[in-house]
């Protein structure tokens, strides 16, 4: 026996069947015309604007070229020269011959200062700040060392400290003692290590007791003993920590 649907009900679906593929086949149309419609716009602009396309790729491509050139043309080979130049005042400057290391022999090499003035934006350059700085330290020049030493850019934890702990050194030899403790801390903090962190806080540790200030140095003196405890500095920094909490109980 075979059931059959009432011929109203076959209209029904028959018309919402159709109904349903009309309503895709419109909607797949609408689609259609829109994504041509977007297409034909786009042609249209890059017609309109083919011009300022072309020479905006043309721009581009010649700062790009420019930016080479000027690495490749001129940046590496002043790299290059400023690193051959520095070499002959590292030798100079090995042997204690600070004079001639900052000011040149008047021959082959023309001195830090010499390659600061000429290659001052270079690597090698930003280097002979730091090493003029230690020659003016050591000829006596103090300020001068100030100058230069601050003008040095560093990020390592060995190098970078060291000067400017040797800047801390320079306001203490000018009598700013003060000033030149708040850059041993400086140099102790940025380098955050066993081998130039205990120099410069026992360096402020000395600082504060000529100011009398000697519970700041036991603090200088007992961050050596507790966080730097492997150093040279710490095999004898109970000494100095006694002797200054003596003295700070006066």
């Amino acid at each position: 026996m075979r059931f059959e649907l009432p011929k109203a009900d076959i209209n029904d679906k028959l018309i919402t069947t159709y109904n349903t593929i009309m309503a895709t086949q419109e909607k797949g149309t609408n689609t259609e015309l829109e994504v041509g419609e977007i297409v034909s716009r786009s042609e249209q602009f890059i017609e309109k604007n083919q011009k300022n396309i072309i020479y905006g790729v043309i721009g581009i491509a010649l700062v790009i070229a420019a930016i080479l050139g000027v690495r490749h043309g001129y940046l590496i080979p002043r790299e290059n020269k400023a690193a051959a130049a520095i070499f002959k005042g590292e030798q100079y400057f090995a042997r204690d011959s600070f004079a001639l290391a900052l000011h040149g022999n008047g021959a082959d090499y023309v001195g830090f200062e010499g390659i600061i003035n000429q290659y001052g934006s270079t690597k090698s350059g930003n280097l002979a700040k730091a090493y003029a700085g230690i020659c003016y330290f050591k000829l006596g020049d103090t300020q001068k060392a100030i100058n230069l030493l601050k003008e040095f850019k560093g990020r390592d934890y060995m190098i970078s400290p060291a000067i400017t702990g040797l800047i801390g050194d320079c306001y203490v030899n000018n009598g700013n003692v003060k000033e030149g403790i708040s850059y041993f801390e400086k140099a102790a903090k940025k380098a955050d290590n066993e081998v130039v962190s205990p120099v410069y806080l026992k360096k402020a540790g000395i600082a504060y007791e000529s100011l009398n200030q000697h519970a700041d140095a036991v603090k200088a003196y007992t961050t050596i003993k507790e966080q730097y405890y492997n150093s040279t500095e710490a095999s004898d920094i109970d000494k100095y920590i006694a002797r200054a909490e003596v003295l700070a109980k006066k």
